[in-house]
């Protein structure tokens, strides 16, 4: 199902004009219009999902086993070192366009792509806790 006012939307069902690569029944792949490297894809449900929370596994495992073939491809044609796959959940995390979407960023030596964070210490009790709640979740 589409939301009627999601630019994302408009964008995976051909409304809004894009550079695609790829297109199925379940989604469009589409270049970035403000990339971050040469090659900067999205990836893009036709469906509307506001987030990881809000798509279900037979959508999730689709895209990105989608996701593995549009890396490989843009890895023959690019002369790529490396990928990024980011995909942001909330604002606080940097969700801009809140349409489920996975952007694959190709890596190129001496690019300034930034994508990471500053790693903590761990507390190892607390992580074994932590684990044993969100395991019986699941």
């Amino acid at each position: 199902m589409k939301k009627d006012d999601c630019l994302f939307c408009k964008i995976a069902n051909g409304e809004i004009p894009s550079i695609t690569i790829y297109e199925d029944e379940f989604h469009r792949v589409f270049f970035d219009i403000n990339p971050a490297s040469k090659g900067h894809c999205l990836i893009v449900p036709k469906d509307h999902y506001d987030d990881i929370f809000d798509i279900d596994e037979a959508a999730g495992g689709r895209l990105f086993s989608l996701a593995t073939r549009v890396s490989k491809a843009l890895k023959k044609e690019l002369d790529l070192e490396g990928m990024n796959i980011v995909q942001n959940n909330g604002t606080i995390a940097g969700q801009t366009v809140f349409h489920f979407h996975m952007h694959l960023i190709p890596r190129y030596q001496g690019d300034t792509v930034n994508v990471g964070w500053k790693p903590g210490e761990a507390d190892m009790d607390a992580l074994s806790e932590l684990a044993k709640k969100v395991g019986d979740s699941i």
